[in-house]
């Protein structure tokens, strides 16, 4: 029997270090490692064997082994585990790595490394794992001596977890590995020196408090901060909207933390936002930031950004204020506990707002909202792209399941994130920060491995697809019932709008010449494929992809010159937005608080 599974009272020191890091994992909780073998980690593997406690997923590559863990812990709140062999083993998870940094997901990742008497040596299979993840990583270590073996594991977890949530790498040379180690338990109390704040300075919420008391024009911006900060920060977001009337946005990593139904929800925000978000933020004359990092993505033109309002950012991470945008309140801490303390100064602050000047700032917004900028029309056979999605929601919506939705990177995230709308946070899996394709399929198996009885839905394009699809294997060996959702238009989508709109159509290497059949390919991986060519084959096909019992690829052929709209171009401010084809006279509706460009 494993020291790993023995009681803790006749534990000795006898155990190994990979005993002792499998003991470690499991007292952190961890229920689930997405990992792929090698030399360097054969003595972990062993110790996985003789174990079961921990239930170990086999990918097939290891950047999915980081996308995997990545899904299982944004669908869950949880600390993803990823467990990689030495060199190419921990280079293939650097992308991974980053992703999970920019977009703030809690992992750990254990690497291999070849005995510490080899290191430096160019030994086989070695590489200077913390050197290359030190920029893509929150922290990073490698440890050399079996003493210091367990208070690193515990202490890894502590600050994936904890203040902003980010990636922690630990590289285990291997006769660490083997050799005897001593057991230490998580300690009880706080760390030495990492102590994140996550109470807010009361001196600050009043500052905000009065600022938006005396807002005539106010907004609020949310990010993915409220979603890391738990189903009970985006319940307190969606209470605080309701409290002030203000009108909300999201980030795309703030999607669902207030419900998509919501009246004061005006859409997703930023360069593929809507009318209403966009020109609502630059009109403002007091802007609250919470849990979101003014990226480029948002603001656009910084020197345009805003332009006229008070500021507001609330964030767990102090780096983060004041780095892009210098704001007049700075308040540092945990998005939930913030917004509890914003509730509580707002009902008892005896001043009221506005209401005059609030009802026409909603005027004003209903005259953008007006402009209906996310219409499309739907005619003849080709699939419009975004009937797709909205269908694909509708229809999911009617089953009445708990669904989960990955997406890969290009115009369908985009359209994924226009036209899926999302009541609960947790449920929208992307890559933003990084735009990471090929992310979607092994985060959807996460997702899955996390909630195997949920409907999981990988929303993707032929070319994201491709980058990882031998993970369509993973699906097969543990029956995960992922459904992958192809919005197939034959060409690198995002790249062939940005080639058509900015370098006059020249569309250079971006058509995808030589596609498979997404059919076959699906069967080949023992799962099921569909395929739709023409609109009227569109519902038959979504309710079959979510009627079988196994993964599926899903080949819908859509209108390959279709484009996202609305759409900010790089560099452009909130109000110089490009509107889709068709809508000119819709922009009648913008006044002078914002200016837009067809």
């Amino acid at each position: 029997m494993s020291a790993t599974t023995l009681p803790a009272e006749t534990q000795t020191d006898t155990a190994s270090g990979a005993e002792v890091v499998l003991r470690a994992l499991k007292e952190q909780g961890v229920e689930v490692i997405f990992g792929y073998p090698g030399g360097a980690v054969l003595p972990i593997y062993d110790a996985i064997f003789q174990q079961n406690a921990i239930r170990h997923v086999l990918v097939r590559h290891e950047q999915a082994a980081v996308h995997a863990a990545e899904g299982y812990a944004r669908s869950t709140g949880k600390v993803g585990c990823v467990l990689v062999t030495s060199g190419p083993g921990a280079t293939n998870a650097v992308t991974g790595l980053l992703d999970a940094l920019m977009d703030s997901v809690p992992l750990v990742c254990l690497t291999g490394q070849v005995p510490t008497q080899l290191i430096g040596n160019d030994a086989f299979q070695e590489a200077d794992t913390t050197g290359i993840t030190r920029p893509a990583t929150k922290h990073n270590y490698l440890v050399k001596r079996s003493a210091e073996l367990a208070r690193t594991v515990h202490e890894a977890f502590l600050i994936a977890r904890s203040g902003r949530p980010g990636p922690v790498v630990i590289d285990l040379p291997k006769d660490i590995l083997i050799k005897p180690a001593p057991y230490e338990a998580a300690p009880s109390t706080p760390h030495r020196s990492y102590r994140p704040r996550t109470e807010p300075d009361a001196a600050r919420i009043a500052e905000a408090v009065a600022l938006l008391k005396g807002a005539k024009r106010p907004m609020i911006y949310t990010g993915g901060g409220v979603v890391n900060a738990g189903p009970e920060a985006s319940e307190l977001l969606t209470r605080f909207v309701r409290a002030t009337n203000f009108p909300v946005t999201n980030t795309l990593m703030g999607l669902g933390c207030v419900p998509a139904s919501d009246p004061n929800f005006l859409g997703m925000l930023g360069m593929h936002g809507t009318v209403e978000a966009n020109l609502a933020m630059h009109g403002c004359d007091v802007l609250l930031n919470i849990g979101a990092r003014f990226d480029d993505r948002v603001t656009g033109r910084l020197d345009a950004f805003c332009p006229t309002a008070k500021k507001i950012h609330a964030d767990i991470d102090p780096s983060n204020i004041n780095k892009n945008v210098a704001v007049d309140v700075p308040i540092v801490g945990d998005a939930g506990a913030v917004l509890r303390d914003l509730i509580e100064a707002w009902e008892a602050d005896e001043r009221r707002v506005d209401s005059e000047a609030l009802t026409a700032w909603w005027r004003q917004i209903d005259a953008w909202r007006a402009t209906k900028c996310l219409r499309y029309v739907q005619e003849g056979k080709i699939i419009k792209p975004q009937h797709a999605v909205k269908r694909l929601y509708e229809i999911t919506r009617e089953t009445g399941r708990d669904t989960f939705i990955t997406t890969e990177v290009g115009q369908h995230q985009m359209w994924a994130a226009q036209y899926f709308g999302f009541e609960k946070p947790n449920r929208w899996m992307t890559s933003g920060g990084l735009g990471t394709m090929g992310y979607g399929l092994p985060a959807a198996s996460g997702v899955q491995v996390a909630h195997p009885d949920a409907l999981v839905i990988d929303i993707a394009g032929e070319a994201s697809i491709l980058m990882n699809i031998q993970e369509m294997a993973t699906l097969a060996q543990y029956r995960l019932p992922v459904k992958v959702f192809i919005l197939n238009n034959e060409y690198m989508g995002m790249v062939r709008q940005w080639q058509e709109l900015l370098h006059g159509s020249r569309y250079s290497e971006s058509y995808s010449a030589a596609l498979p059949d997404f059919v076959k390919l699906a069967e080949s991986f023992h799962g099921r494929g569909l395929r739709a060519t023409s609109a009227d084959e569109l519902d038959d096909v979504i309710r079959e992809m979510i009627r079988i019992d196994g993964p599926v690829i899903a080949d819908i052929a859509v209108d390959p010159k279709e484009n996202v709209f609305p759409m900010i171009p790089s560099g452009a401010a909130h109000n110089e937005m490009i509107l889709g084809p068709g809508q000119e006279g819709r922009a009648a509706a913008v006044t002078d608080a914002g200016r837009v460009l067809v």
